[in-house]
C-alpha cells in the first residue's frame, strides 16, 4: 500500500516542555509516518516524549513493574499482559481503559518514550539519540499492531521489522544524526 492509498493517518505528537529543545515534532512525525507506511497502516497514532518519572509511573500502574523503561505502548484495540506482582488483573483490556464517542475511532494507540532513557541507551550503544528514538518509536508502534518479542521467533520477526524501518529512514530525508 502506497502512502497515497492511505486516507487517514493522523499523528499526534506531545513532547514534555523540558525536551522541546531536544526533539523536533516534524522529525518525530516523519519517523512515525515511515513506520506506518512500511507496515501499511492507515490508523492514527499518538506519540508522547516523556520523562523517566512519567514513564515509570505508567509502567507501574499498567504493567505492575515499578521501574524505568524506555518505551510503553497502549493499543486501543489490543489487550496486554500485566507483568507485575500486585493484586491487579493479569491483563488490561483496551475496552475498559479508553472511552470514545459512538462511531469515533481511537486509532492505533499511544506510544510513550522516556527521553532520558533513550539518551542513556544511545550513549551505551555508541550511536545518536535520534537513532535510538527512531528505534524505540518503531518498536512501540509495532507493539501497537500486536507484535511482541516474548518468544525467540517473535523477537527475530520484530527485530527484522525494526531493522527495515531503520534502513528506510536512513534512505529517506529523515536524519538520524544528532544536531
Amino acid at each position: 500500500m502506497g502512502s497515497d492509498d492511505c486516507q487517514f493517518r493522523d499523528i499526534s505528537i506531545t513532547v514534555l516542555d523540558e525536551f522541546h529543545d531536544a526533539v523536533c515534532d516534524s522529525w518525530l512525525e516523519g519517523v512515525c509516518r515511515t513506520v506506518l507506511e512500511q507496515e501499511g497502516v492507515c490508523q492514527a497514532v499518538s506519540l508522547v516524549i516523556a520523562d523517566d518519572k512519567t514513564v515509570r509511573s505508567l509502567n507501574s500502574e499498567y504493567r505492575g513493574l515499578d521501574e524505568t523503561t524506555d518505551v510503553l505502548s497502549f493499543a486501543f484495540d489490543n489487550e496486554g499482559q500485566y507483568y507485575g506482582e500486585s493484586d491487579a488483573p493479569s491483563e488490561w483490556s483496551a475496552d475498559d481503559e479508553f472511552v470514545l464517542p459512538p462511531g469515533e475511532s481511537a486509532g492505533l494507540g499511544e506510544v510513550i518514550v522516556s527521553y532520558p532513557q533513550a539518551v542513556r541507551q544511545a550513549e551505551a550503544a555508541g550511536h545518536s539519540v535520534r537513532q535510538e528514538l527512531a528505534h524505540l518509536i518503531a518498536h512501540g508502534i509495532l507493539h501497537l499492531m500486536g507484535h511482541d518479542h516474548m518468544e525467540d521467533e517473535e523477537e527475530r520477526a520484530m527485530n527484522g521489522r525494526v531493522r527495515r524501518v531503520m534502513e528506510r529512514l536512513a534512505g529517506a530525508d529523515i536524519d538520524l544524526r544528532d544536531g
